[in-house]
Parts: structure tokens; sequence; C-alpha cells
């Protein structure tokens, strides 16, 4: 699998990474929770945000930016936007109205379901997904495989932020994951 991310000389990293606020045992004692309202919060680091990914898919042809809910649909539709692609939005059980195709996936603490408008990607489109963060793999994963089930391409995987440490690369089934920044060892 493709070990990418953005170069680390690009000076726009430090604000992005700084503007990320870390909150200590939420949801739960022990975890730090990567907050990226802050972020959103800070205009700048926003907008270097969605430009480094712009700059990253512009060239590459992609016909759609498929978001993962919720924070997938912060970051998708201004990417899709700056490259000219359409948005399609990947969504918890029984939040989109009309036919829909869903996959199921697992949690460490049980199951769950995306859905997306049947037709909403055709065959032999060539997607991104996107979302804020990838911790174990599992929603993206389940994102992939929606995506491949009605015949498209997933052509990359793009997330502001990788917990490496937990390893959720390693779910994407060989597909390419693009990552801003990475917490691994704070």
């Amino acid at each position: 699998m493709a070990v990418n991310s953005a170069p680390q000389d690009d000076p726009r990293l430090v604000r992005i990474k700084e503007s990320i606020r870390t909150i200590p045992d939420f949801p739960k004692a022990g975890i730090l929770f990567r907050d990226v309202t802050t972020l959103l919060l800070d205009h700048k680091a926003f907008k270097d945000t969605i430009d480094i990914f712009v700059e990253r898919y512009k060239h590459m042809k992609i016909d759609a930016v498929v978001g993962i809910e919720a924070r997938g649909f912060i970051f998708g539709p201004p990417i899709a936007l700056g490259i000219g692609a359409k948005f399609v939005p990947h969504r918890k059980p029984k939040k989109l109205p009309g036919p829909v195709v869903a996959e199921e996936y697992t949690l460490e603490y049980g199951t769950d379901r995306i859905e997306m408008h049947e037709g909403a990607v055709q065959s032999g489109e060539r997607c991104l997904v996107v979302d804020d963060l990838i911790a174990t793999g599992g929603t993206l994963a389940a994102g992939i495989r929606l995506i491949e089930r009605v015949g498209a391409e997933v052509v990359e995987c793009a997330c502001l932020i990788e917990l490496s440490e937990l390893k959720g690369r390693e779910k994407l089934m060989g597909k390419p994951l693009f990552v801003l920044v990475d917490f691994e060892g704070e």
C-alpha cells in the first residue's frame, strides 16, 4: 500500500497541525480526541487544508469526491468544487431519502452501516474518499467496498489526520491513503 503524506517541508502543515485541538479523556478515559472544529475557526488553516488537497487531486481526473459522515462532509464539498467533481455523501442508516445501497462494517464495540443513494456513483467513475481522520480504518474500508460494489474505482483515500499507531491503513485493501498530519507518539 502506498504511504502518502503531504510534503513535510510544506510550511502550511505547521499551522494546520497546531490548529487541531487535543482533548484528553474524550469521549472516555485514555482517549486523546483530535478536534478539527478549532481548525475550522482558523480560516487560514482551513483554506490551507483544502488547498493542499485540491493541489494533489486537481489533475487526477476524479469524477466523485465521497465524504464519510460527518466530518467528511466538511472537507469533501470544497475539495469537489476545487477539482471540478461531484460530491457524494456516505451517510449513517436512515438519513438519506429514497433508494440506497449500503455496507455494514464492524467496530470494536459492534457494527455500523453506511449508505449512499442508488446511482450517485456510476460504474467506471473514479472516486476519492474523504474523511477527517483515520484511526482503525473500518469506516473508510466500508466506504471503499460500497464504491467498488457499484463498479466504480477508488483512486485514493484522503484524511486530514492519521492516528498511525492504530494501523487503519492496513484495512484499506491496498488503496493509497494521503494524509496531512500524523499524531503518532503524541
